[in-house]
């Protein structure tokens, strides 16, 4: 009974439930559900996603917005693209440039928002659209296609219903844990989030902050991109157009704090999870997936207004 109760009591305990009964009834309603290939696919497409909602919730955690996730995403793709097809690098140099350019992007962000005093939404705004217009200038909407067999071999490769690709997230789950919670660089970043002029009264730099997690959403959004690559066997343009609202559903479903301060690495990543187990009910069910759009939406509002109307209820009491 204590168990159940400290289990219960757990933020994310909700959608841990969710997710179970979810697939209880997926497999009720669906024979192929339980299978090993369709959990191994239905992994599979969370395991970019895991990646886009940390790179957004990084922001998030200093009370701001990236909506350059995407596109900065996107062009990284194209650029490791690139660099395989056309300057024919090493795959291990080709990654490691193209997670510096992620990096770099997202440093440009963090450097303009602290540097002009504009709020990171409008910056990012911005920046988004100029990264979707390099991406489709140099390639002029064409996918690269020379990516290495044993790279897009690793992409569709297995263990049981484990995918290859999910690695990585669940390593930089617990790194990003260590980061927040463990670190003093992180645990700053969480007080400039949770209130930024005390922290400055404190000796915190925000600035340096507000760059910093910018510069790892943009490494974040980079690995994301480089494991899209190897999941479509391309480098297509079109990589990061759809990450927007999943950036945002995730860690906001997941219980990470609109005004930043907090975040649930564990709840985005149920919360990614639930998602994926959505489109892929409405899939084994052939209802038209761009229905998983307007339950997103439904989802994300919903979320934002139970955490404000507890917020209201905690200032009450």
């Amino acid at each position: 009974m204590i168990g159940f109760r400290k289990f219960a009591s757990q933020e994310w305990a909700g959608l841990a439930a969710i997710f179970v009964l979810g697939s209880a009834l997926a497999a009720f309603l669906s024979p192929s559900f339980l299978t090993e290939y369709n959990i191994y696919v239905m992994l599979r497409s969370a395991s970019v996603e895991l990646l886009v909602a940390f790179s957004q919730m990084i922001v998030l955690a200093i009370g701001q917005m990236n909506l350059a996730v995407g596109a900065l995403g996107g062009l990284v793709a194209v650029l490791f693209g690139a660099m395989l097809q056309l300057l024919g690098l090493p795959l291990p140099l080709a990654i490691l440039i193209a997670l510096l350019i992620g990096i770099v992007g997202g440093f440009i962000n963090g450097l303009l928002t602290t540097r002009t005093g504009i709020n990171g939404f409008i910056i990012t705004l911005a920046t988004g659209s100029a990264f979707t217009g390099i991406n489709l200038g140099l390639t002029e909407s064409r996918p690269f296609h020379g990516i290495p067999v044993e790279f897009v071999a690793l992409g569709d490769s297995r263990w049981s219903f484990v995918p290859a690709l999910l690695w990585p997230p669940l390593i930089v789950a617990p790194l990003l844990a260590i980061f927040l919670y463990r670190t003093k660089s992180g645990r700053k970043l969480l007080a400039v989030g949770g209130n930024m002029r005390a922290a400055e009264l404190s000796g915190i730099s925000a600035n340096a902050m507000i760059i910093v997690a910018h510069a790892i959403s943009g490494g974040l959004a980079g690995l994301a991109a480089v494991l899209a690559v190897s999941q479509l066997g391309a480098a297509q343009p079109e990589i990061g157009s759809t990450w927007l609202l999943i950036s945002f559903a995730g860690p906001i479903i997941g219980g990470t704090a609109l005004a930043g301060g907090y975040v649930s690495i564990l709840g985005a990543m149920l919360a990614v999870l639930v998602i994926a187990l959505i489109e892929n009910m409405l899939v084994l069910m052939k209802v038209d997936p761009y229905w998983v759009r307007f339950a997103l939406g439904g989802l994300v509002l919903v979320t934002v207004g139970v955490n404000r109307w507890r917020a209201h209820q905690m200032g009450r009491n």
